[in-house]
This record gives C-alpha cells, sequence and structure tokens, in this order.
C-alpha cells in the first residue's frame, strides 16, 4: 500500500534521538531552545514556540488572542476538527466561511461574516497551499482583527517568496508523522510579537516562571504543553532535510499535473507563481458524475494499492457541531466534500511510484465513469 502521505526517518534521525535518550534530560533540556532557535530562523521570524501538538498549539494561541465568551473567529470548514474546536475551547464560537475549489478559505466571504463579536481571522493553507494572505490581512486591518494562520500543513510552503509563517500575528504549525517533516507529534507557534511569545511560554508550561534556586510562581493559567528533548531532537534532525523533502514532494506534484491535466472525469488544483506549496496533499476533484460511485472508487483504489483518503468533510457536518449550532450549509465546501480525493504525494515515492497510482487512479476513475448518478 502508498499511503497518501507518510513520514522518511533516516539513521541520521535515529542518532539524533538515541544521543537525547542517553543523556540526562529528555524534556526541558537544551534541544527544545535549539530547535526553536532554528525553526524561527527558517521561517525568518523572532519567536518560535513549540508544543506537543499542534492542536494545543492553537489552544495555546487562543488563549493568546483572549478568545472568550461571546467572541467570533472567522475559519473554514474545510480543515481538521482541532481548528475550530480550540476556539470553542476558549468560550468562542466559530463562524464558516465557504470555500474556493482549492479548498481554501474565500476571502471575499471573510468581511461580509464580520461582526461586533469578531475577535479573529483564521485561514488554514489546505495542502500546504497558501491562502491569499495579503487580501486577508487587508481586512483584517481595516477591521482591527487578528490573524491566526493554521498552517498545520504548509511549514516551508511560501506565499510572494516569504515563508508561510511570516505574515500573521500567529502562525502554527503542525509536525506530525505524516506532515512534511515530524517530531512524531508535535507543533509549534510563530511570531514577532514579544509579548505573544512570552505569553505563550508561560501557556504551555503551567504558567508558572522559575525566580531562582527552587523557587518558581505560578501567575497565569498554563498547562502541560510541552515538547520532549527527544521529539526536538528529531525535529532539528528532519529540519535539515526539509527542502530536499517539499522539492520531492513538488517532483511526484508536478508529474501528476503533466498526467492529469484536462482530464475530463476530475480536475486538479494547479498553483500560481506567487504560491510555493509543501504538496502535504496532492487533492483531485472528482467530477459531479462520480460524486456517487465515489465510495466506490475509494475501496478500489485502495484494493490496488494506493492509500487515498479524503480530506475534510465539512466541519459543521460533524454531530458535535450540530448539536451545538444546528445544520449548517455551504455551497461550494459541501461540493468540495463531494469532489476532494487526496492521492499518494510525498517523499519516500519514487517517479515509478508516481507512475503506478497514476495508471491506477486513470484505470479505476475511467471504469466508473459510465455509471453517473441516478436520482
Amino acid at each position: 500500500m502508498i499511503p497518501y502521505s507518510t513520514q522518511s526517518i533516516g539513521e541520521d534521525d535515529i542518532s539524533a534521538l538515541s544521543e537525547v535518550l542517553r543523556s540526562n534530560y529528555l524534556t526541558q533540556g537544551k534541544e527544545v531552545e535549539a530547535f526553536e532557535e532554528e525553526i524561527a530562523s527558517y521561517i525568518g521570524v523572532k519567536h518560535a514556540i513549540t508544543f506537543n501538538s499542534a492542536t494545543s498549539a492553537l489552544h495555546g494561541a487562543y488563549n493568546v488572542a483572549n478568545l472568550s465568551n461571546d467572541d467570533e473567529i472567522l475559519t473554514t470548514p474545510i480543515s481538521f476538527v482541532a481548528t475550530s474546536n480550540m476556539a470553542i475551547e476558549c468560550g468562542a464560537k466559530p463562524i464558516f466561511c465557504d470555500v474556493k475549489l482549492d479548498g481554501n478559505i474565500d476571502e471575499k466571504f471573510i468581511e461580509r461574516a464580520i461582526t461586533k463579536k469578531t475577535k479573529a481571522i483564521v485561514p488554514v493553507d489546505f495542502s500546504g497551499r497558501s491562502v491569499e494572505m495579503d487580501k486577508i490581512l487587508e481586512v483584517a486591518k481595516k477591521h482591527n482583527l487578528l490573524v491566526i494562520n493554521d498552517a498545520s500543513h504548509a511549514f516551508g510552503s511560501e506565499y510572494k517568496g516569504s515563508k508561510v509563517g511570516s505574515h500573521a500575528d500567529m502562525t502554527i504549525f503542525s509536525f506530525h508523522a505524516i506532515k512534511p517533516f515530524t517530531t512524531g507529534e508535535g507543533g509549534c507557534v510563530v511570531t514577532n510579537d514579544d509579548n505573544y511569545a512570552k505569553q505563550l511560554r508561560l501557556i504551555r508550561s503551567h504558567g508558572m516562571t522559575k525566580k531562582q534556586h527552587w523557587n518558581s510562581d505560578m501567575d497565569s493559567m498554563g498547562y502541560n504543553y510541552r515538547m520532549t528533548d527527544f521529539a526536538a531532537a528529531l525535529g532539528r534532525s528532519q529540519l535539515k532535510k526539509i527542502d530536499t523533502f517539499i522539492e520531492k514532494r513538488n517532483e511526484i506534484a508536478r508529474y501528476y499535473d503533466e498526467r492529469f491535466k484536462n482530464h475530463k472525469l476530475f480536475t486538479i488544483n494547479t498553483l500560481p507563481e506567487h504560491i510555493k506549496s509543501t504538496r502535504h496533499l496532492y487533492p483531485i476533484m472528482l467530477n459531479p458524475e462520480l460524486h456517487c460511485p465515489k465510495e466506490d472508487i475509494f475501496v478500489a483504489l485502495q484494493e490496488k494499492g494506493i492509500g487515498v483518503q479524503v480530506h475534510y468533510k465539512p466541519i459543521y457536518k460533524n454531530s458535535f457541531y450540530e448539536k451545538l449550532y444546528g445544520r449548517q450549509s455551504l455551497f461550494v465546501s459541501e461540493d468540495f466534500y463531494r469532489s476532494e480525493l487526496s492521492i499518494p504525494c510525498h517523499q519516500k515515492m519514487s517517479l515509478e511510484d508516481a507512475e503506478f497510482v497514476a495508471n491506477t487512479v486513470l484505470e479505476v476513475i475511467e471504469s466508473y465513469g459510465y455509471r453517473g448518478c441516478s436520482f
């Protein structure tokens, strides 16, 4: 089975982990601080604050933004549930804006959704493709809103020549196992704001600061969201290879672009020149006549060794959200969900693997092209 995404662990990564495991510090040593400095340098920001997951990083960022009861965030339903879950955990309400056919929030819907309760815009860089950040920042500035970018798919992506993470007030990255590089579990927040960075470091470690000798003081609410030193060591080793990993993913994606262009049964999302993507996902968009047999196509591809997945069911369609806010519907988001299928695209693949995937995808999809939907 060729998975849609996977980690790539080498002997250098194992050696880096082993060194920490043989040391005196498995946590709260020097690896985390070194990792944070390297992340900040790579992205081009002042601060990187690591967490034990991107979910806890989101929770930290929302806390720093002082989200509370009656506040609203504007975000996308085409994301993993953590993006909005952590806002709810802080007492805020997620307001979902519709998306474009590339899976990213449609910036033209943001301004019309702003109310007196709106506190922040939370765009998500779906599949590693940056949102149109300039337009979002323009709206945020006009209405005095924060921009908290959930770039969990996009570490190493670029927007107009600058790394994703260098534009928003705070940006969250994920280092989960199947992301372009990994610490196993893990995440971080990057920011240029000194105060946000200070608060984030408190939030991830019980709200405590060390005074002198044994004396510590808890002066704000916090959690145990710290990253371990062995996770940071793995991250430091992986970070050295991130550009190579991303280039390999883009090599596979370019091959697919050429094989799939102008197909009559599905479309692909090509990248504009001002965006460089990590290619965390390679989505194909099935035409409406294939929406009904989509599940059969999914199963057939799995049976042939192609580890496809669907990203994502709109968040508001989950039972928790329906119970909390009632049923919702956004036209393009619903269409995107019916259409999207993620096929394998990662750094462990060869071009021969990509050829096998492309041939199999074309064979299976074309075998279902005659069925359509009957109502």
